[in-house]
This record gives C-alpha cells, sequence and structure tokens, in this order.
C-alpha cells in the first residue's frame, strides 16, 4: 500500500530531502510505493486533480526542479532477477547498481554501472549513463532492452524497440520526462573480474601525474579507462591520483599499465583485480547524503587553458577530475544521447557546508565556464547536468526537438515533471 506523507508528519522532512543535500525541494507530498499498480493508481490521481509528479528513486539526481510536485518515491521497487542463460537482468525501478552488480557476478556477469554502487540503476539509464565500460560499450542506456513504464493515462505498458520505438527511444538516455518507469530488462556482459585501482601521489607531483594521463589516454586500448584526480579533502593535504580500470588478463594490464610504475614515488596504489561486485571500492564514493555542488564540462582537448586549471589554486574547491572518454562514446549513436566527440570530460567539485563556503564555491564554479571559453564545448551529458542548467545542454537540437514533440504528444497535461524537463 501507498504510503503518504505530507508536511508536518512524522518522517516528511526525511522522505523529501534529496541526496544532495545543498538541493532544495518544497514538495507537496511524497508516495512512497511497492507495487507498480500504486504507481498507477497515483498517476490517475495526478491527472484527476491537475497535479505533478517528479520520481526519485533516492534523489541522487535531484535538481530542485520538483517544487510544488508530488514526490514518488520508488525505492521499493528493488528487486533484482538475473537470467544468466540470456544474460539479462530484469532490475526494479529502486534497484540500486551494488544490487545489480552483486547478483550478476554470481553468474560472471556486470552491468554497465558508474563508480558509485549506491547510485540507482533507473535514474543513471534514463539519463544515458557513463559506466567504466562505456569507452568499449558505448553509453549504458544501450543496454536496456525494454522498460516497464506507467505512461500519462495511468496505463501500465512494457515498451521496446518493437511495441513502441518513439517511447523506447526516448527513454534511452532522454531523461525520464515522458513515462515512469517501473522495471527495467539489462543486457549484461560476460565480464567476470576486471584489473582496477587508485594510484595517489603528492599534489606536488600533479603535473607529472596529469602527463601519464595524457601519454595513457593518446593510445589506450578501449578496454582501459582512467580518470585523473588533482583533490584537497577538508584538512588533508592536497593530492594528484589517477582511478582506472581495465578488463583483461592481469599480464595485459600490467603491460598497458606499466608507465605507472615507471613514474614510482606513489603514495597510495589499490591496483589489483577485483571482482564487479567491488567496483565501487575504486573511488568510495560517499554512501551517505552530503552536500555538494558540482559542474561538468566536455573538453575537446587538453590545452593550455585545461591544464593551468586542473593544476593551479584548488581552494575554495575540493577539486578537479578529467575522465577519459572516446572509443564507443565517439561512435555514431541512434539514443538520445547521441554520440560524445569530445574525448574528455572535465568535472569540478566542491562541499556546500554552512552559508559562506557554499557561496564560494557556488560563484567558482559559476566562472569555469567563462575562464575556459571555447576549450570547452559547452555541452554536457545528462547525468553531468546540475542545478541552474538545462536539459538543452544535454542534446542535440534535432534529438531536443523530438524529446520535446514527444513529450508533448504523450503528456500533454504535464503529469511527470523530470530533474530537468525537456521543455524547460
Amino acid at each position: 500500500m501507498t504510503k503518504n506523507l505530507f508536511p508536518g508528519d512524522d518522517g516528511f522532512e526525511a522522505a523529501s530531502r534529496p541526496w544532495n543535500l545543498t538541493v532544495q525541494q518544497p514538495v507537496t507530498s511524497v508516495a512512497e510505493v511497492t507495487e507498480a499498480a500504486e504507481v498507477a493508481e497515483l498517476v490517475r490521481h495526478a491527472r484527476r486533480t491537475g497535479a505533478a509528479i517528479a520520481v526519485q528513486p533516492n534523489g541522487h539526481g535531484a535538481s530542485g526542479n520538483a517544487g510544488g510536485a508530488i514526490l514518488l518515491r520508488t525505492g521499493g521497487l528493488d528487486t533484482v532477477e538475473v537470467d544468466p542463460g540470456r544474460r539479462v537482468a530484469r532490475v526494479g525501478a529502486g534497484a540500486k547498481w551494488g544490487q545489480v552488480q552483486a547478483e550478476a557476478a554470481r553468474h560472471g556477469l556486470t552491468g554497465l554501472p558508474g563508480s558509485a554502487p549506491g547510485v540507482g540503476v533507473t535514474g543513471y539509464l534514463l539519463g544515458g549513463g557513463l559506466s567504466w565500460f562505456s569507452r568499449k560499450f558505448g553509453f549504458a542506456a544501450g543496454s536496456v532492452l525494454a522498460f516497464e513504464v506507467v505512461d500519462a493515462d495511468g496505463e501500465q505498458r512494457r515498451v521496446s524497440a518493437d511495441s513502441d520505438p518513439e517511447l523506447f527511444w526516448a527513454l534511452r538516455g532522454g531523461g525520464g520526462d515522458i513515462a515512469i518507469v517501473t522495471a527495467l530488462a539489462i543486457g549484461l556482459q560476460a565480464i567476470d573480474t576486471v584489473y582496477g585501482g587508485r594510484v595517489m601521489w603528492p599534489g606536488q607531483r600533479a603535473a607529472e601525474v596529469l602527463e601519464l594521463f595524457r601519454a595513457l589516454t593518446f593510445d589506450a586500448p578501449e578496454e582501459l579507462t582512467v580518470w585523473f584526480n588533482h583533490v584537497q579533502p577538508p584538512g588533508a593535504p592536497a593530492m594528484a591520483g589517477l582511478d582506472l580500470t581495465f578488463y583483461g588478463s592481469d599480464s595485459e594490464a600490467k603491460e598497458v599499465l606499466g608507465r605507472i610504475d615507471e613514474l614510482g614515488g606513489a603514495m597510495l596504489d589499490t591496483r589489483g583485480t577485483l571482482a564487479l561486485s567491488e567496483l565501487g571500492t575504486i573511488t568510495n564514493d560517499p554512501t551517505d547524503p552530503s552536500p555538494g555542488l558540482g559542474r561538468g564540462e566536455l573538453v575537446p582537448v587538453l590545452d593550455e587553458r585545461v591544464v593551468e586549471l586542473v593544476l593551479g589554486e584548488l581552494a575554495p574547491l575540493i577539486g578537479f577530475q578529467l575522465r577519459h572518454l572516446g572509443g564507443a562514446l565517439a561512435r555514431p549513436s541512434d539514443l538520445p544521447s547521441g554520440s560524445l566527440a569530445e574525448p574528455y570530460l572535465l568535472y569540478a567539485f566542491g562541499a556546500g557546508i554552512g552559508p559562506e563556503l557554499t557561496e564560494a564555491v557556488r560563484g567558482r564554479l559559476a566562472r569555469l565556464t567563462e575562464e575556459l571559453g571555447d576549450s570547452v564545448s559547452g555541452r554536457r551529458p545528462y547525468t553531468f547536468l546540475a542545478p541552474g542548467d538545462s536539459a538543452a545542454q544535454a542534446f542535440t537540437r534535432a534529438d531536443l526537438e523530438r524529446l520535446r514533440e514527444l513529450k508533448r504528444a504523450r503528456d500533454p497535461q504535464g503529469v511527470f515533471r523530470a530533474n530537468y524537463p525537456v521543455l524547460g
């Protein structure tokens, strides 16, 4: 049975709070469901009353756009069933990547997750999904085989490339503004272990580490993904490092990554063979809600301006990250996410602790685009949009208009409200 919470009720504040505590969303109520039929009933109620519904399993992608809406929590729809023979997983809308990876790993299989096992599968895939394995397999949304949804009429449906090709196209990376997903079927890859980990050096060696990153990514096989980090966590000295995954034999990994050992002098080196259920240990992303702000930009070339930025003063930020893209992500795609011609993603991030630091971080992030000028493309992957951004920044003009036409046709009353609406 649906649990409804309203302002003033015990538990309402916690239930309405997004994962990022800097985001505010004054919703009218919270509905927590455990069955798809309850979602359908809620949608029919919203249609009758003129309400809007914002869906968040756990609020990782919250943008502050849910104000005045009913907040639908689908975390109770968290079943994961793996068919190893078909290499397919049926995943409930509330399941997290850690659950999927643990179940798939039992059969020597993997999905296409990002770095954080606590992130919800559905929101990640609705936004395209950049995985450790995307250089080989492309956007993670391309692994979705079918969706179970509730449409704007409150009807439960199964959507596939055969049953409704237009909606299927939109859901595989278009942001989830046109239907509520209650479950989905994803294809799995037959990979049971990877070589991966984190290597860190003192901050004064950041320029050397960045040059190493350049060398590794210049001729990287698609099985290798490397991220460069220049960070200074609160109360700690500055550090520079690499996060990486490579799926292949240990001997191949050591050959590809030999330059790391040549640099030497690492203060931390966690590299080794990992089970697919252990991917989250590479970055050890926070698992509890926390206040933070970030900004992502796609980078065509690591030119002088980008290098000066990522090697320069960190404060008031915690740090800068460069992710290597390319490979399959750069090839033509029939997904709303399209292809990413840019070979790098720059991500700047800071804490939102206290009003003074929060404003300082927000101001620093706001100046990034101006400082970088044409060193960045201006486009951002959907899952890297931040409060204040628009869905228009994630799609080509043609794909954005296609999404908008579908939104107008399938949800003319505006029952559904995505974190970044395509009509916004």
